[in-house]
C-alpha cells in the first residue's frame, strides 16, 4: 500500500510537471496576445536611424538589382534605370507623401483604402491586397536569402564548400524564423550599423569602379555606340526602356515599409496623437533620402555593371549572376576585400527578410483577426513565424533558390502594392485641385500599366499571389463561420439615460426583462401586448425594458466597446445600441447587466420565419438571422456556467 501511495505521489507530480510545461509552452508560444484595445509602447528614434531600418529591405536591392536589370533590358539598363529614378522620385516619393499624411501610425494605403471603400466589398479588396502584399514580403524573404546564398556560393574562399543553394538557403530562412520565435525585436541601432557599412562597401565599390571607366573612356563611348547602332537612335533606346520599365520595378521596393515603420519616427514635441505633424515631416524627410540615396548608387551600379561586365557573366551560372556589384568588388578591389564586401551584403540581404518578416507580422494581425478572417490567435507572433517560415520553405523549394526565377514574384507584389497606394491617394484627393488630380491619376495609370506589364511578362508572380489570395480567402470564410458566436465586444459602456432606466427597473422591480425589437416604428404597446399574450405575462410579473439594436456595417467582425444609449419613448424604456452582429450585441448587453447589477436579466424573443440555411448564411454575413437562438449559443460560449447565465425566452 505504502509503495502503491508513492507511485501515485509520484504519477501525480509527474503529471503536475507535464501540466506545468505545458501551460508556460503555450504562455510562450501565444505571447503577445492582447486584446484589441491594448497598445503597445514602441521607442521612438530619429528619422534617418529609422530610414535604416526601412533601408535594409530598399538598399540591399542593390545586390541584385543590376543584374536583374541586365537580363531584362540589356545593354539599355542604365537608360531603363534611370526611368525608374524618375518615377521614384517624381512619383513615388509625392505618392507616399500623401500616405504618410493619411495613415500616420503605421497603417499604410491598405488603410486608407479601407475607409475609403467601406464593408464587404472594401474588405474583400483588402483580402485580394493583403494576398499580393503577402507575396511581396514572402518572396523578399526567400530571394534577399537566396541573393546572400549566391554571395556565399560565389565567394573564392568558401564557395566550394557549398554543395546545395536550396539548402543553405533554406538554413538562412530556419535561422531568421528562429530569431523571430526567440523574440525577435526590430534593432535600429543593427540596422544601422549594418546600412552603413553595405553602404560604405558600395561607395568603395562605385568609386573603384568609376576609376577603372574613367581611364578606359572607350569602353563608355562603345556602349553609346552599340545602344545607338542596335535602336537606331537614342530616342528610340528610351522609348523600348520605357517598355522594359516593369522588368525593373526591384528597384522601388521598400516604400510601403516606409510607411510602417512611420510609429517608430520622432515627431515634434507638440505632436499630438490626431495630429502627428512633425513624425509626416519627418517621414518625408526619410522617403526622399532613402530615395536619393538608391537613385545615386542604382544609376552608379547599372552603368558601371553593364559597362564593364562581360554579359555571359549575367547569365545564370555566370560569376555576376545576382551578384553583379561583387563582381566588380572581387575584380578590381581584391579577394579580401570582396569578401568583406560580400559579408556586409549577405548580412543586409539577412536582415531585408528580417524586416520582411516584420512587416507581416505587422500586417495580417492587423487586419484579418479583426474582421473574424483568422484565429484569433493569429495576433500571437510565434504561430506566424512558423506558418510564414513554412511558406518561405516552400517557395524557395519552388524556385530552387533562384534569384532570376523569383524576380517576377517580387515585382508583381512590389507594384500591386503600389498600384493601391495609388489608387487610395487618387480616390482622397477627388476634392483637391485639379493639378493633384492630374497628378495621382496619371501615377495610378502608370502603376496599373507596368503591372499588368509585368504580370503578362513574369506571369509566375500573379500564381504565387493568387495561391495566397485564395489561401486568405479560403481560411477567412472558414474562420468567419467559426468565430461567428464570439461574444466580439470588449467592453459595453451605459450612457446616463440607459444607467438611470436601470437603476430605476432594480430599484422597483429587483429584476431586468428585455424585450428584443427591430428599430423603426412606434409599436411598443402592441409589441409588449402580443409578448405578454403569448407568455401569459401580468404587468406585475414582468416590466419590459425595450432592447434595440440597429444593425451597422455587417462587414465589420468585432467592436473595442458597445455603447448603449438610453431613450424613452411614449413612455416605454428602451435600450438602443448599433452593432455589425445583433445576437452578439444582446448577449454583451445581457452579460454586462447581470455583473452590473448582480442579477440575472431575462431577455424575450419572438421567433423568425424562413429557411434556417438563409438564416446561418444571413447571420455571418450580414449579422442577423435567427436572433433568439443564436444569442443563446453566444451566452453558452461566453458563459459556460448554467447557473450564471442570462435567460432566453422565446415565444
Amino acid at each position: 500500500m505504502k509503495f502503491a501511495l508513492m507511485g501515485m505521489n509520484i504519477m501525480t507530480l509527474g503529471d503536475v510537471i507535464i501540466m506545468a510545461s505545458k501551460n508556460r509552452f503555450e504562455r510562450w508560444f501565444f505571447e503577445g496576445l492582447k486584446a484589441r484595445s491594448q497598445e503597445t509602447h514602441q521607442v521612438k528614434a530619429p528619422w534617418y536611424k529609422v530610414m535604416c531600418l526601412t533601408g535594409v529591405d530598399y538598399f540591399s536591392s542593390l545586390g541584385y538589382q543590376p543584374g536583374i536589370a541586365f537580363l531584362a533590358a540589356g545593354i539599355l539598363s542604365p537608360i531603363a534605370t534611370l526611368i525608374v529614378i524618375l518615377v521614384t522620385l517624381f512619383g513615388l516619393i509625392p505618392l507616399y507623401s500623401r500616405v504618410a499624411k493619411a495613415s500616420p501610425h503605421g497603417q499604410g494605403s491598405i488603410s486608407m483604402l479601407e475607409n475609403l471603400l467601406p464593408s464587404w466589398f472594401g474588405k474583400a479588396l483588402i483580402l485580394v491586397l493583403l494576398g499580393f502584399a503577402a507575396t511581396d514580403f514572402i518572396i523578399t524573404i526567400t530571394l534577399s536569402a537566396a541573393d546572400a546564398t549566391a554571395h556565399v556560393a560565389q565567394n573564392p574562399f568558401v564557395g566550394s564548400y557549398v554543395q546545395s543553394r536550396e539548402l543553405l538557403t533554406i538554413f538562412i530562412l530556419a535561422m531568421l524564423g528562429a530569431i523571430f520565435l526567440k523574440g525577435f525585436r526590430e534593432a535600429i541601432g543593427v540596422s544601422v550599423a549594418l546600412v552603413v557599412l553595405y553602404l560604405l562597401c558600395n561607395c568603395v565599390v562605385v568609386v573603384r569602379a568609376s576609376m577603372e571607366l574613367f581611364s578606359h573612356p572607350q569602353s563608355l563611348e562603345l556602349w553609346f555606340k552599340n545602344v545607338t547602332v542596335s535602336h537606331g537612335n537614342i530616342w528610340a533606346a528610351i522609348g523600348i526602356s520605357m517598355i522594359l520599365f516593369p522588368k525593373l520595378a526591384l528597384g522601388m521596393s521598400g516604400f510601403e515599409t516606409g510607411v510602417a515603420v512611420m510609429p517608430l519616427v520622432e515627431g515634434s514635441p507638440d505632436d499630438t496623437k490626431d495630429n502627428p505633424h512633425g513624425r509626416i515631416e519627418n517621414t518625408h524627410k526619410l522617403l526622399t533620402a532613402a530615395a536619393i540615396i538608391m537613385a545615386v548608387l542604382l544609376l552608379f551600379s547599372s552603368v558601371l555593371t553593364t559597362v564593364l561586365i562581360p554579359a555571359e557573366q549575367f547569365k545564370p551560372g555566370g560569376a555576376a549572376n545576382g551578384r553583379a556589384l561583387a563582381f566588380l568588388a572581387h575584380e578590381y578591389l581584391g579577394g579580401q576585400f570582396g569578401t568583406i564586401y560580400d559579408i556586409s551584403t549577405i548580412l543586409i540581404l539577412w536582415f531585408a527578410g528580417a524586416s520582411a518578416m516584420a512587416g507581416l507580422l505587422n500586417l495580417v494581425p492587423r487586419y484579418l483577426p479583426r474582421y473574424g478572417m483568422a484565429p484569433d490567435w493569429s495576433r500571437a507572433q510565434r504561430p506566424l513565424v512558423l506558418f510564414f517560415t513554412c511558406v518561405s520553405f516552400l517557395v524557395t523549394w519552388m524556385f530552387k533558390a533562384d534569384v532570376d526565377a523569383q524576380a517576377g514574384a517580387y515585382a508583381t507584389g512590389v507594384l500591386v502594392l503600389f498600384a493601391s497606394a495609388a489608387l487610395a491617394v487618387a480616390l482622397s484627393v477627388k476634392n483637391e485641385g485639379i493639378s493633384k488630380k492630374i497628378l495621382f491619376w496619371s501615377i495610378l495609370l502608370v502603376f496599373i500599366y507596368t503591372t499588368i506589364a509585368n504580370m503578362i511578362e513574369r506571369p509566375e508572380g500573379l500564381h504565387i499571389a493568387s495561391f495566397f489570395i485564395a489561401a486568405i480567402i479560403f481560411v477567412s470564410l472558414i474562420s468567419r463561420s467559426l468565430r461567428s458566436l464570439e461574444l466580439r465586444l470588449d467592453s459595453v459602456h451605459l450612457d446616463s439615460e440607459a444607467t438611470s432606466i436601470i437603476q430605476d427597473m432594480m430599484k422597483r422591480e429587483g429584476s431586468i426583462c428585455l424585450l428584443a425589437r427591430r428599430p423603426g416604428g412606434t409599436d411598443y404597446s402592441k409589441k409588449e401586448a402580443a409578448t405578454r399574450r403569448i407568455h401569459k405575462l401580468t404587468l406585475s410579473e414582468a416590466h419590459f425594458i425595450f432592447l434595440e439594436v440597429e444593425l451597422s456595417d455587417p462587414s465589420e467582425f468585432a467592436e473595442d466597446c458597445l455603447d448603449v444609449q438610453g431613450r424613452i419613448v411614449d413612455g416605454h424604456c428602451v435600450l438602443y445600441c448599433q452593432s455589425p452582429a445583433i445576437p452578439n450585441a444582446i448577449a454583451a448587453v445581457l452579460l454586462h447587466l447581470r455583473d452590473k447589477t448582480q442579477a440575472l436579466p431575462r431577455a424575450y424573443f419572438g421567433w423568425t420565419e424562413g429557411s434556417p440555411l438563409s438564416y446561418v448564411f444571413k447571420y455571418i454575413f450580414l449579422g442577423e438571422g435567427e436572433t433568439a437562438p443564436v444569442t443563446r449559443e453566444v451566452l453558452r460560449i461566453a458563459e459556460p456556467d448554467p447557473l450564471k447565465r442570462p435567460e432566453v425566452i422565446v415565444g
